[in-house]
């Protein structure tokens, strides 16, 4: 059996991080495992609290997984501040010969969906000069691409150009998101060796898509590590994510999860 480890923040109710990529993982039919960077205290209204680990105590769950049953994949999400990130790079640096065998899938949570900054600004230089090295994808919505490039992306077009700039500015691959973008829901994947590609979506009018990043994000991370292709692997994820936010799951008061478990039905 394959094995995925996510990286990345709690969500109580059950809709994104941690919980969403295991769920994900399992549909995917991989063993999942996590290491844990954030607490939060949310429900489908929104964010009340946030308690961060220490750098330590995230380098003590890393050398617990990787000392026993070492991951075939990566996914990397909410990581928080600058010292996470720093302990982060620290420990694959430590194992590097590893760690260089291993796809990494980094969703650079720094936005949310309402547009405010979840990582300072220092935070995301450090995330750009230390993980970004070390991924073989990244996976930044447009508010993120906005962050990343210092540009206002909007269109189909501005986002085959963030992709491209992004991927050659730090030869990494780049799926550029495209659930914001003003007239489609289309992704754009830049790979590092030039080639574009476009992922055609449908625009979706169920508001509950909560998680749908880290889902995203994870369902690649399974993809690679079953050897499906890079452009493979996106497109396999971004079907397994248009069914589970098709499913129209309404659980909560607020913008809800979406159907992990959309398969079983």
């Amino acid at each position: 059996m394959r094995k995925v480890l996510a990286i990345a923040g709690s969500d109580c109710s059950g809709g994104a991080g941690i919980q969403a990529d295991l769920k994900t993982m399992t549909m995917h039919g991989v063993y999942g495992m996590s290491v844990i960077t954030a607490l939060t205290a949310q429900n489908t209204m929104g964010v009340t609290d946030v308690m961060l680990v220490s750098g330590a105590f995230l380098k003590k769950q890393l050398e617990a997984v990787f000392s026993d049953i070492v991951p075939d994949a990566i996914k990397i999400g909410m990581l928080g501040n600058k010292e996470i990130i720093e302990a982060l790079a620290d420990f694959f640096e430590e194992h590097s010969e590893l760690i260089e065998k291993i796809p990494i899938v980094l969703d650079p949570v720094m936005v949310s969906t309402s547009g405010h900054m979840l990582m300072e600004a220092d935070a995301v230089e450090v995330l750009k000069k230390k993980l970004f090295p070390w991924s073989t994808l990244i996976t930044p919505n447009l508010p993120e691409t906005n962050v990343l490039t210092e540009k206002k992306i909007e269109t189909l077009a501005q986002m085959k150009q963030a992709a491209a700039f992004l991927s050659e500015q730090y030869a990494i691959s780049v799926l550029v998101k495209g659930g914001h973008c003003s007239d489609s829901a289309s992704d754009i994947l830049y790979e590092k060796d030039k080639n574009c590609s476009t992922f055609s979506g449908e625009i979706l009018t169920n508001p509950n898509k909560h998680g749908s990043g880290c889902t995203l994000s994870s369902a690649i991370a399974c993809n690679l590590a079953k050897g499906y292709t890079l452009q493979e692997s996106c497109k396999k994820a971004k079907k397994y994510v248009e069914k589970a936010i098709g499913a129209n799951l309404n659980l909560g008061r607020g913008r809800g999860p979406l159907n992990h478990m959309v398969e079983f039905r």
